[in-house]
This record gives structure tokens, C-alpha cells and sequence, in this order.
């Protein structure tokens, strides 16, 4: 399989270098504003910044090239790219992390929602710890977390900030050197609490999550996301 690599920073990296481990081959490696021939790949792998991934999105949609996102803070413009992607017959994944236990962490997340629903004494608050390197504040990660609550509780949104009122759920994001990705749920009561949490030990995870992501979207047509790559439907 050849792979176009939109975004070459950390990550793009790290997702190169398990590529090759399972047999495939780079054929671009873009930076921002490089100019390229999407064409010569079978499929891409978007881990650009927000202001680019709109942009390569467009591009490999429109030539036919399966792509495969993971940057967030552009999703004011994704209805835009699954519209398109809907127009052109084309394929296209978005996730806001394609780490195998994030997805799964996903899952547990919306099926504790649903048991403490109706359970008024706890609170609930989320908390994201990233690199100091990482731009967007809460993560992508923390978000997708916070809508599986609110599609399954009485909470109608959340916000970056420690006191919010009741009705929202309150994210508080942390930069802290050379931290992968730590993300925590909690239900904190007077009597206890219960906290759920992922930790990523290293990039590894993200990045053979995109790559199985690529592998399993050959030769499909439509806008997916990793539950369908998981079987987790």
C-alpha cells in the first residue's frame, strides 16, 4: 500500500515507522504549503494542523484518494468534507483518536453515562493532559468523551473551565512536557467517586490506529469512523 503522509511532524513519524513495519510504502510526506501529487498514493493519512486539514481533505476526496484524518480543531468544516466526501463517491475516516483503547475507552465511557444517569448526587467533570507541544485546547479526545455523556445523560454541553453550571459538563486541560495523552471521567459524589481513565504510555497507539484505519478503508466507499473499523456497532 502506498501511503501519503499529510503532516510530517511527531506523529507522522511514528505512523511511518509502523507502515513500514507492516509492508507498505511512504510516497509523500507533506509539510504545510508543500505542493504534491496525491494521486501516487493509494491512500492518505491527515495528521496536519487545523488550518491545513480541511484543505488535504478536499484534495484527496476530490482525486479519489481515501483519507484517513486525525487532526482536530478543524470540525467547524467537517459536515463541509462529509458532504463532499457523499458528492464524490469518495472515503474518508475521521476520529479524534485512532488509539485502539481510546476507541474502546469510548465505549466504556457511554455505557457508564447511561448507568449513571438517573443518579443526581454525582458530578461529573473530565480531565485532558497533553504535551506542551499540542495546540488545541480541550483534545479532540476530551470532547468526543464529553458528546458520548451528553448523548447519554441529561448534560447539554461542556466547557474549558473548572466551574460551569449544572446542566454542563466541566473539561479541564493540562500541558504538562512530554505526556502522550491522559485522559479521565469522574463521578464524584458525598459517599465516593468512580473514575474511569486512559493512559497513553507512548505515540504507538495513535499511530497503528490510523495505519489498520488506511489498511481496512481500501477499496470502500463512504464516511466511516473507528467504531466501523473495530466492529464495535
Amino acid at each position: 500500500m502506498k501511503i501519503a503522509l499529510l503532516g510530517y511532524g511527531r506523529m507522522g513519524k511514528e505512523i511511518e515507522k509502523i507502515a513500514v513495519s507492516r509492508g507498505h510504502e511512504i510516497v509523500i510526506r507533506k509539510d504545510v504549503n508543500d505542493v504534491i501529487d496525491i494521486n501516487i498514493a493509494d491512500v492518505a493519512i491527515d495528521f496536519s494542523v487545523p488550518t491545513s486539514a480541511f484543505d488535504n481533505i478536499t484534495n484527496c476526496i476530490k482525486n479519489n484518494v481515501p483519507v484517513i484524518s486525525g487532526t482536530t480543531g478543524w470540525l467547524e468544516k467537517y459536515n463541509d468534507a462529509v458532504a463532499l466526501c457523499e458528492k464524490e463517491k469518495g472515503a474518508f475516516i475521521y476520529a479524534s483518536n485512532f488509539s485502539l483503547g481510546v476507541n474502546i475507552f469510548f465505549e466504556l465511557n457511554k455505557q457508564l453515562a447511561k448507568m449513571m444517569r438517573n443518579l443526581e448526587d454525582y458530578n461529573i467533570s473530565l480531565e485532558e493532559i497533553h504535551h506542551t507541544k499540542k495546540l488545541d485546547a480541550p483534545s479532540g479526545t476530551a470532547i468526543t468523551l464529553a458528546e458520548g455523556i451528553i448523548e447519554n445523560s441529561a448534560k447539554k454541553n461542556w466547557d474549558l473551565d473548572e466551574k460551569t453550571s449544572e446542566e454542563n459538563i466541566p473539561i479541564v486541560a493540562k500541558r504538562i512536557p512530554e505526556v502522550p495523552g491522559t485522559h479521565t471521567v469522574w463521578y464524584d459524589s458525598k459517599v465516593d467517586s468512580i473514575e474511569i481513565k486512559h493512559t497513553a504510555h507512548n505515540r504507538q497507539g495513535f499511530a497503528l490506529g490510523a495505519v489498520v484505519a488506511a489498511e481496512w478503508i481500501l477499496g470502500k466507499t463512504g464516511v466511516f469512523n473507528m467504531k466501523d473499523v473495530l466492529s464495535l456497532k
